[in-house]
Formats: structure tokens, sequence, C-alpha cells
């Protein structure tokens, strides 16, 4: 199988060296020198190109022919709408020289709404998803063979939640954890290489929903890290997104499906 991942950061490396180690043939861009060298490294078909360039190169030097795409390549709240536009209209363009079988975008769980709601794929309200992030999987959505993966908080491996509150205070402490660790996005992810899904957007979130509290004194206890200075309990909203659909459509157990288990 020959794999293409754009935008390869923490997620997609982990993934191209997984691809990789099975036989798979893995071409994956990057927007660094030090990145380049270390997917080639690997044995990975590593090149250098930049989305949010404005002047487009015609050729990347890749084959024009893939199976799977992985497009890992972010849409964030801190942009403005026109880099934005601009960053997804040179990503179609790109696939306007390419062929592909299968196209999964990753989004983010982000997209919905901060409610005491559980929330899954039905939920199509307009006005309360993040318009950034919808824009970018909209985007997405018009190419042919594509899904859209929402992503919960990613762990795993150097990303350890306690580290993030150490020595720090929290206040997001109550809320329930939207969670997913990285081995299972990856095994996700090869899954859907040789699967035909039904729908066209999904969340992937682990099945359990701790508190985040709970979430940061299992890990900080797990991995050393110092507790934060106080928990006060000034965000309190129980958002919930249930995961569901995708686990049950590829009959998935999960690998760690509790958030306490990173």
């Amino acid at each position: 199988m020959r794999i293409l991942i754009l935008g390869c950061g923490w997620l997609g490396e982990s993934f191209a060296v997984y691809m990789k180690h099975q036989g798979h043939e893995v071409w994956a861009s990057t927007t660094t020198d030090e990145k380049y060298r270390r997917l080639n490294a690997e044995g990975i078909f590593s090149f250098m190109l930049d989305f949010d360039g404005e002047s487009f190169p015609e050729k990347a030097g890749i084959p024009n022919q893939f199976d799977f795409v992985l497009n890992s390549i972010p849409a964030s709240q801190k942009n403005s709408v026109e880099m934005l536009d601009n960053r997804f209209s040179n990503i179609k363009q790109f696939f306007s020289r390419i062929s592909w079988q299968a196209h999964v975008f990753l989004s983010s769980t982000g997209i919905y709404p901060a409610k005491d709601v559980v929330f899954d794929e039905s939920f199509t309200n307009r006005a309360e998803l993040a318009p950034k992030l919808l824009m970018a999987e909209e985007y997405m959505l018009k190419l042919a063979n594509t899904i859209v993966y929402r992503l919960g908080g990613l762990f795993g491996k150097n990303r350890v939640f306690a580290k993030y509150f150490s020595e720090r205070i929290c206040t997001t402490g109550e809320q329930p954890a939207n969670f997913v660790h990285i081995d299972d996005v990856v095994a996700l992810l090869e899954a859907t290489t040789n699967r035909t899904l039904k729908h066209a957007v999904y969340n992937v979130v682990a099945p359990l929903h701790p508190k985040k509290k709970d979430v940061i004194l299992a890990s900080a206890k797990k991995y050393g890290y110092a507790l934060p200075l106080a928990f006060e309990a000034a965000e309190t909203t129980q958002k919930i997104v249930s995961g569901e659909l995708l686990q049950e459509e590829l009959d998935y157990q999960f690998v760690l499906p509790d958030p306490l288990q990173f």
C-alpha cells in the first residue's frame, strides 16, 4: 500500500513510522529540515512543502497515485480566516494533481460548543459549531473519498496531561475528559486504510470520560509530575463527546479506553 501523510506532525510521524514498519510505502510532507532528515532516516519518503506559501509549487516530486492519504494539516482557532482560506485552497490544489482511494482529514472535537450535552456526529447546528474548524472540514469534504476524524484531546508517549498543570492552578478539573490515546488513533487509522466507512464525519474519543482532575492526579502519580498548586472549579461545563459511531462501525476495542490509564 502507498500512503501519503500531509503535515507530518506528532501523530502523523507516529502513524508514518508504524505503517512503514508494517511494510507499506510511506510518503510524508514536512516544513522543517530536521523532520525531513529524521523521516528519511526511518525509510519514509519525506518532502518539504508549506501549504501556507503564497506561491505554490507545481510539482512536489512525488507519485501521483496513493491508496490512502492522511491529512493532518490543522485548522486552528488562532489562525485568521484569510490564512485558513489560503491554506486549504492550496491543499485542494495539491489534491487536484494526485489520485487516492481513501482520504482522512483530522479535525477536532473542539468543533462542538461548550455545553452540558453528550455530542455525537448528528449534531449539525452550524450556528454553534466552531466556524474555522467547520470551514476546514467543509473544504476537505468536497474532495472525493474523504472522511473527517474529529479527535479528542490527544495523549500518550511524551504527552502527559499532568505535565500541563504541574505547579499551576487548574480551573477545568471538574470537566469530563474527552481524550484519546495516540496508540488507539494509529490503530483506528490503520483499520480505516482498508475499510469503506458509511459516514462522512466521526468522533475519535476514548469511551470513558473521567473528570480531568482525576486524570491529572493519576498521570502525575504514574509519571512523577508535581501536582497543581490548586484545583479551582471555575469552568464546570459537562461536555461529553461520544466516539461510539466509529467504534461500533469498525468493531474496534480500545487499547486504552480509560484516560486514567494514559
